[in-house]
């Protein structure tokens, strides 16, 4: 695991509310510590493998990188990020011998703009999007909803749409879809949508070790998920049902290590496992 800066957020955002998102992103005071903005690197027999890409440092230091307007307020609202010279992925990769060009094969969890920030960096690189989650990009107002197209559809970059296949497989109940990324069983992809619309999770079989599911913002921190709590960006609904399915998924992967994208236990956790 490496991080592309920390993120500072609403308390509302990891830990729900009954206020309604827009009332409380223009009244909440409050802003919660830092939280990590997490990439997961895979060393697999058939190439490197990365689950999300993290944020943009442009978004720092480029003052047209958001966009303007009521859109940019929000936006503004919403987080505050801290990202130096030595969080870029690049040099994120380089403390673990890496380079972008060795990258084969990134994997989003889904498009906003904390996990989308590495692209430009990852040109030669395979790219996998849910299906559902690409068709967001073609629905009115994707700014609006979090998906900065600019940053997105950048020329050069090899996109892959994916969806995920009926499975009978026991050890993946209650999950009944899901795409086996390598062909191998190591790297399952799991549809856990509720924080957008196509949002994924990946499951990783090690042998030998607990296997870990990395969750993107499904939740924002193992304990909150096991809480049952839900976060309050998001459809309520297809949160909880996704929720559920991750909790029951415990039952079948036993010491499942549960890994989402700003838990600022996560670095620890995947040390211990």
């Amino acid at each position: 695991m490496v991080s592309t800066g920390t993120v500072r957020i609403r308390p509302e955002h990891p830990y729900g509310s009954r206020k309604p998102m827009y009332w409380w992103l223009l009244t909440s005071r409050q802003w919660t510590p830092p939280r990590p903005i997490n990439v997961y690197v895979i060393e697999h027999t058939r190439g490197l493998v990365l689950f999300d890409t993290g944020q943009n440092r442009a978004s720092v230091t480029d003052e047209r990188y958001f966009p303007g307007g009521l859109t940019g307020y929000l936006y503004d609202r919403l987080a505050r990020f801290d990202i130096g010279e030595q969080d870029t992925l690049t040099a994120q990769l380089a403390t673990l011998g890496y380079a972008p060009s060795d990258v084969d094969t990134a994997i989003l969890s889904h498009l906003h703009q904390d996990h989308i920030g590495g692209l430009p960096e990852l040109t030669g690189t395979e790219l996998l999007v849910s299906a559902a989650e690409w068709a967001e990009l073609s629905r009115p107002g994707p700014e609006q909803r979090g998906f900065l197209r600019g940053h997105i559809q950048l020329p050069g970059l090899k996109w892959h749409q994916i969806s995920p296949e009926p499975t009978r497989d026991p050890a993946l109940a209650p999950f009944t879809e899901s795409l086996d990324v390598m062909g191998d069983g190591s790297l399952v992809l799991l549809p856990t949508p509720g924080h957008t619309a196509g949002s994924m999770s990946l499951l990783v079989r090690r042998t030998g070790r607990p296997p870990l599911l990395l969750t993107g913002d499904l939740t924002y921190g193992a304990d909150i998920l096991q809480r049952g709590q839900l976060p309050g960006v998001g459809r309520r609904r297809q949160l909880s049902q996704s929720t559920r399915q991750v909790l029951a998924l415990e039952d079948q992967q036993p010491g499942l290590v549960v890994l989402p994208a700003h838990d600022p236990t996560a670095a620890q956790r995947l040390l211990d496992s």
